[in-house]
């Protein structure tokens, strides 16, 4: 689908790797190694990229890093085609099954009242597997750089207590459609 929008091979390559970690950084050598091309076709696209604003970079020693300009007015919306043409949707459907019988999954704190913070804070509604849930904590704090913690209700007792009973109200991320 993406290769329908950008005909470049290279670019799309670039707005992978810088796009969907993007804490990412690399130079010129190294994704010629990686992506088994010319350097001279990798050297255009992150020029471009670059004149156009979507990346920016740092010279450290004789080597000059490549990052993605999170300031970019259109970084958001890459980012999230990147995401979305990878199947992270599909992804988290199938984490979600995997976790146990969730029937929805809520963000509470200060993301669910639009201010980022180092810490994510999770609330499932359901039966889970915490061996499993933790694991997926664990793998997904070291790739985002963000502590992440959890409470789990099952219906009933979240119910009982009422989303009155938090600071903000929770934000609906996922919901079990069926």
């Amino acid at each position: 689908m993406i290769e329908t929008l950008i005909s470049s091979k290279t670019r799309i390559k670039l707005l992978f790797k810088f796009f969907l970690n993007t804490k990412t950084k690399a130079y010129l050598r190294s994704l010629e190694t990686e992506f088994g091309e010319s350097s001279n076709a990798i050297r255009v696209e992150l020029n471009r990229l670059e004149e156009a604003g979507m990346l920016s970079s740092e010279i450290q020693g004789n080597k000059k890093f490549f990052q993605a300009n999170e300031g970019h007015p259109l970084f958001h919306e890459i980012h999230n085609i990147v995401k979305k043409h990878l199947g992270f949707d599909t992804i988290i459907d199938q984490v979600i099954s995997n976790l146990g019988d969730i029937d929805e999954v809520y963000v509470t704190g200060s993301l669910a009242k639009g201010i980022d913070s180092p810490i994510i804070d999770l609330l499932l509604i359901g039966e889970v597997k915490k061996e499993y849930l933790l694991h997926l904590i664990e793998k997904s704090e070291q790739m985002i750089s963000r502590k992440i913690r959890y409470i789990v209700y099952d219906r009933n007792g979240y119910e009982k207590l009422g989303k009155d009973a938090f600071e903000v109200q929770p934000l609906l991320i996922w919901k079990n459609e069926q």
